[in-house]
């Protein structure tokens, strides 16, 4: 029957595996984390005449509603009109009301980028001249506030319930069957599948909000969770409830049926079908995941959803499986201990979890940052680090686990399991009317109190008058001394539990392992809220950092790619003292990952459009690798200049890029 049976669901799961990896291949790329890439009018010029529109153009597409974009008069009262548009790829526009005064206006934005995070920020441009302004920004916001902080606890929750489902499952399935019987692992896996659950609707409900306006009213707007019904996002946490439907049928047949079978070959073959049935569900679960987060946008969506799905799992596996053998080190009975072979067995599964996180966890890293300053410039790469930090601690104190697995004997558990038995025996004798032998075996035990209140409780009863009430006395004070009995043979199996020291080094060294998970979890959960190193960076170099040292000077980062070999990389331009009169020009070339590097030709030219002036061309001297540099550069008036650089990487390949800076 085995030879017929087992080769289909692995055939099945080949085959699903083989349809969802045609099914990512054909996924787009686009950048995780919108990020605004460029505004019309730019941030901080100062225009003459009132622009009809504003539009913003962010790095993937978005979605929006009526009040994703505003436009804010100095006074802070709104003079968009319409609801925003797509005018065209991933520009936005909103239209703005005639004869608009002079003054700083402030452009306000907040949307849902492709990965389902909510992202919000704000601008200022000026008509005329630069005035103050009384916009605030103290009302609730998109991702932010009290939903926002509630929607990340379901995160967590979400997290730890997926992790501790899955793990303790894998601990029972791969490395202790026995605890499959055990109360205390049982209820640490419903209540992962419960935890898992719960957050689930709790996300479900709060992403309307999450993503609009931020109020706790909107939490329970039916109309909101239609819309979210219609999105990525939402799609993803109603299959999430779907499948942990079908996970609720493998708890009950893990916990029944499976733990009352008798070792032979008929349970093997429903331990294969169990393993293979929850790793399908466990990776449909860690997808839906994948699907709606970083790993769905970015570079590479085909390769990083199935190498995020393995991360999740590898996760599961090692956490969550260290949390069960914690429970099964500190609450399982003492007649049913958890072996040093079940532990061993978990040692070999977390190794291979390790392995797994350290592969899949360099390819993301590569993947979200981009270059080696990202670990340090961005908040992305600084949490990154942290939970390498946290990693490389778990693995250290998982060392010395090991060392205590390899000290944990066997006959300690033997040891315990024979007491047990013998209490179990010792229950079985009747006790309605104890015999003098037995009362001193309790004595025996160092019980005297029970010896004393079983006198009492005998002179209580010769005492009574009546038959049925001797009868009575005889049951309590059976049932007080099977009570007795058992908390004095608890207590003894505890004794020699905890006496064993390697058992007991070993619970104290995974204790500190769970301890450090619950800090590591946290620093995971606020990843999937960041935005990635690689998307700030290149946002950053989009928009043209515009710095004011004290000096006065101004910089410029403009990135180009010219197309051809070594067509990629980064100018940035230092403008000194970037007034009107004589300035100096230092001209830099670095690859993308900061690296300086000579190219045949760079040239520059300044315009101000407003007076038409310009183009005033400026070709800057080699100085040194990556450096060009000019001197006594006239600009004639104060202004908003558009600055560009021509770049010419080969005899055929050259771009020209450019941005607006406010000169003077």
């Amino acid at each position: 029957m085995t030879r017929t049976i087992t080769p289909r669901p692995r055939t099945l799961v080949l085959l699903l595996l083989a349809a969802l990896g045609a099914l990512l291949a054909g996924a787009a790329p686009a950048s995780a984390h919108a990020a605004l890439t460029g505004s019309d009018p730019a941030q901080g010029v100062v225009v003459q005449q009132p622009p009809a529109r504003v539009s913003l153009t962010f790095s993937e597409k978005v979605a929006m509603n009526g009040d994703s974009l505003r436009v804010l008069d100095p006074k802070g009262k709104p003079v968009q009109t319409g609801a925003p548009d797509n005018v065209r790829g991933t520009t936005y526009a909103v239209r703005l009301k005639g004869g608009l005064g002079k003054g700083t206006y402030t452009v306000t934005y907040e949307v849902v980028s492709a990965d389902s995070h909510p992202v919000a920020g704000a601008y200022t441009f000026s008509i005329g001249a630069p005035s103050r302004t009384v916009v605030s920004g103290s009302g609730p916001t998109v991702g932010g506030g009290v939903v926002g902080g509630l929607y990340q606890v379901g995160r967590y929750v979400s997290y730890g319930g997926y992790i501790v489902l899955v793990g303790g499952a894998a601990f029972v399935l791969l490395c202790w069957r026995r605890g499959a019987g055990v109360r205390a692992l049982q209820r640490l896996v419903v209540g992962g599948w419960l935890a898992l659950t719960a957050a689930t609707l709790w996300l479900l409900l709060l992403r309307g909000s999450y993503t609009t306006t931020g109020k706790i009213a909107d939490v329970f707007d039916l109309g909101l969770l239609g819309q979210v019904l219609e999105t990525k996002s939402g799609a993803a946490l109603v299959s999430r409830l779907l499948l942990l439907a079908a996970a609720a049928l493998f708890i009950a047949v893990l916990f029944g049926t499976y733990q009352r079978r008798e070792e032979g070959a008929e349970k093997r073959d429903l331990t294969f079908g169990l393993g293979i049935g929850g790793l399908v569900v466990a990776a449909g679960l860690a997808t839906s995941w994948a699907m709606s987060e970083h790993a769905s946008v970015g570079l590479q969506p085909g390769i990083a959803m199935p190498v995020d799905v393995v991360h999740l799992l590898a996760v599961a596996a090692w956490l969550g499986g260290l949390t069960a053998l914690l429970v099964a080190l500190y609450r399982a009975p003492a007649g049913t201990p958890v072996e040093a072979a079940a532990v061993r067995r978990f040692s070999r599964l977390a190794f291979g979890s390790v392995v797994a996180l350290v592969a899949t966890g360099i390819y993301q890293s590569w993947r979200q940052l981009g270059s080696w300053s990202a670990f340090s410039d961005t908040r992305y790469g600084q949490l990154l680090l942290a939970k390498i930090a946290l990693v490389a601690v778990m693995v250290g104190l998982a060392s010395v686990s090991r060392r205590w697995t390899g000290r944990l004997a066997d006959q300690g558990a033997e040891g315990e399991q024979a007491v047990a038995e013998a209490g179990t025996e010792k229950e079985s004798v009747p006790a309605a009317k104890p015999t003098a032998g037995q009362d001193t075996a309790a004595r025996g035990t160092g019980t005297a109190d029970t010896a004393g209140q079983e006198r009492a409780t005998a002179d209580a009863g010769a005492s009574e008058p009546g038959p049925a009430a001797k009868d009575s006395g005889d049951s309590r004070r059976a049932a007080q001394l099977a009570r007795q009995r058992a908390a004095v043979d608890a207590a003894r199996q505890k004794r020699l539990r905890d006496s064993d020291a390697g058992r007991f080094g070993l619970r104290r060294s995974v204790l500190a392992e769970a301890a450090v998970a619950v800090v590591l979890l946290a620093v995971t959960t606020a990843l999937t809220q960041t935005e990635p190193g690689r998307t700030e960076q290149e946002a950053k170099a989009a928009t043209g950092a515009v710095t004011a040292p004290r000096n006065g000077s101004l910089s410029l980062s403009l990135p180009f790619d010219t197309g051809g070999a070594d067509g990629k990389g980064v100018v940035a331009l230092d403008i000194d003292p970037a007034h009107a009169g004589a300035n100096s020009l230092h001209l830099f070339v670095r690859k993308p990952g900061g690296q300086l590097f000579d190219v045949p030709e760079v040239k520059i030219a300044l315009t101000l459009e407003a007076k038409k002036i310009g183009p005033l061309s400026v070709a800057p001297e080699h100085i040194t690798t990556g450096h060009w540099s000019a001197d006594g550069v006239q600009i004639p008036m104060a202004g908003d200049w558009k600055v560009e650089v021509t770049v010419r990487t080969s005899d055929i390949d050259e771009v020209t890029v450019s941005k607006n800076a406010q000169i003077g």
